[in-house]
């Protein structure tokens, strides 16, 4: 009997096989931040943050300043940094547990540095220059002005310099050179004036499996960690998926030919068979666009959804599935058996990305963390930072 009506299965193994995959692909001496912003896509980011400390990275990366604040609430003292912006009412409170922030601008370096010196701290930034993705970040041709500025401010520190690659294709992309070409050239002028210090990053997931070259003393993997990337990256193979999402019958119905099936009837059975009900729907993670074409696994066996994938319930047509019955697990991201349904599958079938299948696991799923008991600990690079956690892998688990 399941415990749950739907359940996220985490794998903290896969996890761990992941980030060894993208250490060898880095280099012993890289620092790894590893990304876990959108709760860790979607995969629990308090659980993965111990789990992925644990394993040896040296940061984390964030979206948000209350996904920082949650993680310091549960032990983390690693360095983190908010990738993206903070509003200014967020200031205090990033100062006060120290999380690192990004800079975009002059405006919000005198903020910061007022804040600081009113506060009597040190705010620890790392200048993001817009190359090319045209969100935040400073222009290249400013860049210098604001390390300047940096230099002059009391009670800021230049943590780091970054910037964000835009094309998903990393490295196989002309846009994502000419992105390191700029950023390449005010980090040149930032030597020439001694303005430089701190980490550099500006590796994702896709530039570090298509090698972009130089990589910097830190790459910022998340997706890939998850082991979810496109199959032509090369390397990918190796990745192991650490998500399944399952769920379970509980409701199973014999209709005649003819019948019709969800909202706005738009399926009809083409002959007699049995409709097997999922308490599981798209506030759960299940896309929309999946009525009508989706497939879950059965016992091993691929059924189609069938009819309109509504907010609390999938339904899928098991007539042909000997033995179904209530109570039996049904797969919608994973492997049962020789069968298994990718998250790229599903994204695929839904006309989206892997990267919202996951992120879209809703709050009501239960996450179960298996695996990550015994992890072996890999040396830190030169320079990284110390790194603890009050959290043990094995107080994260959940038997299932």
């Amino acid at each position: 009997m399941n415990a749950h009506r739907v359940w996220a299965e985490i794998d903290l193994d896969a996890v761990s096989n992941n980030l060894a995959v993208i250490r060898r692909r880095a280099g012993p001496p890289t620092r790894i931040m590893f990304v876990v912003k959108a709760d860790a896509y979607g995969h629990g980011a308090v659980a993965l943050a111990h789990h992925a400390l644990r394993c040896g990275i040296a940061a984390l990366g964030v979206g948000s300043s209350a996904e920082a604040l949650e993680l310091r609430a549960s032990g983390v003292r690693a360095p983190i940094l908010v990738l993206g912006t903070i509003i200014d009412d967020e200031m205090d409170e990033c100062l006060r547990n120290d999380v690192q922030m990004a800079l975009h601008s002059s405006d919000r370096r005198a903020k910061l540095q007022e804040l600081a010196r009113a506060l009597g701290m040190r705010a620890k930034l790392h200048l993001n220059i817009d190359t090319g993705m045209g969100r935040l970040g400073v222009l290249p041709h400013r860049a210098l002005e604001l390390l300047r500025e940096l230099r002059a401010s009391t009670h800021l520190e230049l943590a780091g310099v970054m910037t964000h690659v835009s094309s998903a294709d990393g490295a196989n992309s002309a846009s994502t050179h000419e992105q390191q070409r700029l950023f390449e050239g005010v980090l040149r002028g930032a030597r020439e004036e001694r303005l430089l210090q701190g980490w550099i990053h500006m590796a994702n997931s896709a530039a570090l499996f298509t090698d972009l070259r130089p990589r910097y003393d830190t790459v910022r993997p998340g997706i890939s960690a998850y082991g979810v990337m496109p199959c032509h990256m090369p390397g990918s193979d190796l990745l192991r998926p650490a998500m399944s999402l399952r769920s379970q019958i509980v409701f199973l119905k014999d209709i005649p030919a003819g019948y019709a099936v969800g909202y706005g009837s738009t399926w009809r059975a083409p002959r007699a068979t049995r409709i097997a009900t999922l308490p599981v729907g798209y506030n759960d993670g299940v896309p929309w666009r999946l009525g009508n074409k989706g497939e879950v696994l059965v016992r091993g066996r691929r059924a189609p959804i069938v009819g309109r994938v509504s907010m609390d319930y999938t339904t899928i047509d098991v007539g042909h599935v000997p033995g179904a019955q209530v109570g039996d697990v049904v797969t919608l991201v994973g492997r049962d058996g020789p069968e298994s349904i990718s998250a790229e599958e599903v994204a695929e079938q839904a006309g989206t990305i892997a990267y919202e299948v996951t992120c879209h696991v809703g709050k009501r799923v239960k996450r179960v963390y298996v695996g990550g008991v015994d992890v072996e600990l890999a040396p830190a690079p030169p320079g990284a930072l110390p790194r603890t956690t009050s959290t043990r892998s094995d107080e994260l688990h959940e038997a299932h």
